[in-house]
């Protein structure tokens, strides 16, 4: 009996129906890894020298750029790298061609179970591990969700924050979550915390930064600000 031949279109859905159901906790990605805290959060190590990308592509979009002038993000809907979270390795080769590979960003949202923000933390840390131990200039992305992910009041680790090394490159995304009040509280909150703990010496920001989330904390490190992929488009549009 002859195989089925699968499109590009059905492994694509195929791999984000089993990258919403699988834990994502390869074995393989993580040989040779550093591990940090009671969770063994694999460490993304410190470079050593930062390298500052001209611009900043979400992964969806990555054929749209010149990849000598782009680091690679994933500040999107998590479907939209389903692939990558479903197996990176076939991404290697790409992903070599750009300036950085920023950490995958699967969402740990305020009003998830705490157990789920533990799983993408780790998912995140085991890809970026991978892609850095394969050579790619990697920059950890810094995400937190609620105050059990930035502070030490339910858990005795600040999950965020975990494999991490100090005084290092870190990006984060304020893109779509500093709209409202709360999202600039919890925001600014975990922001605090980032710095306090890691003192990181070089921010990556994607998306906006409200004088009122930043204002405190522009004289603590150095942060660079990056359009999100929608503004970016338009301002070039526009030019």
């Amino acid at each position: 009996m002859c195989a089925v031949k699968k499109t590009r279109k059905q492994i694509t859905k195929e791999n984000q129906r089993l990258a919403v159901i699988t834990d994502g906790c390869n074995p393989e990605l993580v040989e040779g890894a550093d591990f940090d805290g009671y969770l063994e959060i694999p460490i993304i190590k410190r470079p050593k020298q930062f390298k500052i990308p001209q611009g900043i592509v979400p992964f969806s979009r990555m054929d749209a750029v010149e990849p000598e002038r782009f680091a690679v993000c994933e500040y999107e809907n998590d479907r939209n790298f389903a692939d990558l979270l479903r197996d990176p390795q076939p991404f290697v080769k790409e992903l070599r061609k750009y300036q950085a590979f920023i950490t995958p960003d699967a969402s740990l949202y305020w009003d998830m179970p705490f157990a789920a923000q533990i799983v993408n933390k780790y998912r995140n840390h085991a890809i970026g591990y991978y892609m850095q131990s394969k050579g790619i200039y990697t920059i950890p992305n810094v995400r937190w969700g609620d105050e059990r992910t930035y502070t030490t009041k339910v858990f005795p680790e600040k999950l965020a924050f975990l494999g991490v090394e100090k005084h290092s490159i870190v990006s984060i995304g304020s893109y779509g979550v500093v709209k409202t009040k709360q999202e600039k509280m919890h925001f600014k909150a975990g922001l605090e915390s980032m710095i306090e703990t890691l003192e990181p010496e070089v921010v990556i920001v994607y998306g906006s930064m409200p004088e009122e989330v930043f204002k405190d904390y522009r004289s603590k490190t150095y942060f660079i600000q990056y359009p999100d992929w929608t503004s970016y488009i338009r301002n070039d549009e526009e030019k």
